[in-house]
Parts: structure tokens; sequence; C-alpha cells
């Protein structure tokens, strides 16, 4: 039996390894997750215990094929539900991920599966962010982040690695959404910050923002 608490582990770490690529690191877990390094150790022992991950220390983590298959599972829900609210009850980007942290620990699979039908298998989630398929596959497109796009260049918003409501709320303000066009001005060398161009304003942001921005390049 896997504890509600234990899927957010395995979908966090799923979600690190599909944005970073490699083996998760207990300090980007903790990041996620929102909770200290010593609760992050005391759920590794729990996961490694159940053979849901595997964990050397200072290598990092990453999940095992059964650890795998269930993560892939409640990504699915999660991503699921935050399309159904967002395209079917109008929710904003921002306000869906902790309902949908509550939704998707509903165990039935017929539910999911008709969910999934009912929004005629979508494929991205209204983050951008891939939803697995039943079969478990994952979609994959070509995307980099903005703070790596080039002077002068141009990019569409396709998605965005940070599901945080603050994060999402900051980025409606500048205007920034899925689609979303935007030109790289200019790169300042002293701390990364990126001077940018969204209809024809612009604006100043933080290295890290554009670190959680998913583009490609127009």
């Amino acid at each position: 039996m896997i504890t509600s608490a234990e899927e957010n582990y395995l979908k966090a770490i799923l979600s690190l390894s599909l944005n970073e690529g490699g083996k998760v690191s207990t300090n980007a877990i903790s990041r996620v997750i929102g909770t200290s390094a010593a609760s992050v150790s005391d759920m590794i022992k729990k996961l490694q215990e159940k053979k849901l991950i595997k964990y050397k220390k200072y290598q990092g983590l990453e999940l095992s094929a059964k650890g795998k298959k269930k993560a892939i599972n409640i990504l699915r829900k999660h991503r699921l539900w935050e399309t159904f609210l967002v395209n079917n009850l109008k929710f904003n980007w921002g306000e869906v991920h902790d309902i949908a942290e509550q939704l998707e620990h509903i165990k039935s699979s017929q539910l999911i599966d008709r969910l999934d039908s009912y929004l005629s298998f979508p494929k991205f989630d209204p983050h951008g962010e891939p939803i697995p398929s039943k079969e478990g596959k994952i979609p994959v497109r070509n995307t980099i982040t903005l703070n790596k796009l080039k002077v002068n260049a141009k990019g569409k918003v396709l998605g965005v690695t940070l599901d945080d409501k603050s994060f999402l709320e900051y980025l409606t303000k500048l205007n920034i959404k899925i689609g979303t066009n935007i030109e790289i001005i200019d790169k300042i060398s002293f701390d990364k910050s990126l001077n940018i161009k969204i209809d024809k304003k612009n604006h100043h942001v933080s290295n890290q923002v554009g670190e959680y921005l998913l583009i490609k390049v127009i």
C-alpha cells in the first residue's frame, strides 16, 4: 500500500527527471515538495524499502521500474484533473494545482480513463506539461528554456516547469501564458537576468524565471 505522501514524492521525482534529466538530487525534491532535507531523507528510506526508487548517497536517486509505473499513473491523473478544471470549470492555470493534488489520489482507474476520453485524450496540460497516456507513454516536444534563447531571438511559450501558484500569478501579471511570443532584448551579464519584449512592452525578469519557461524558437 502506498500512501498519498509517497505518491506525491514519486510524482515529484518523475517531474524533476523529465524536466532536468538524469538522477534527481534530494535538494531538488526538497524544493519541489516544500519540506526539509530531513523529511526528504526519511521518505527516501521508506521508498527504498518499498523498492520504488534506487538511491546512492551523494549520487542522487531515480525511480525503479515499479516506482516509475506508479509515478506515471499519479502524474497522469494530476494533469488530467488540471486540464479538466481549466477547460471545463474555467479555473485559471494558477488555481488548479492544489485542487488537482487532492483529486489525483482517487483510486478509480475507470474514472480516470473516462475523464481522459471526455477531454479527447489531451497530450499536454494547461501549463504545457506532457500528460502520460494510459499505456505510460509520455509525449515529447522540442523546447528550450527562455534563458537559453539568444539575444534578438524570439520564441513562443509552450510550457512552464514550475507549477506554483505565486509564479503563475506573476506570469499572468506579465501577460505571459501558453502561446505568448517573447523576444530577448538583452541579457545582463552581472546576474544573468533578462530584458524581454512581450506585445511591444519591455519587461525585466530574473534568470530563474527564464529557467522555468519552456520556449519553442520561432
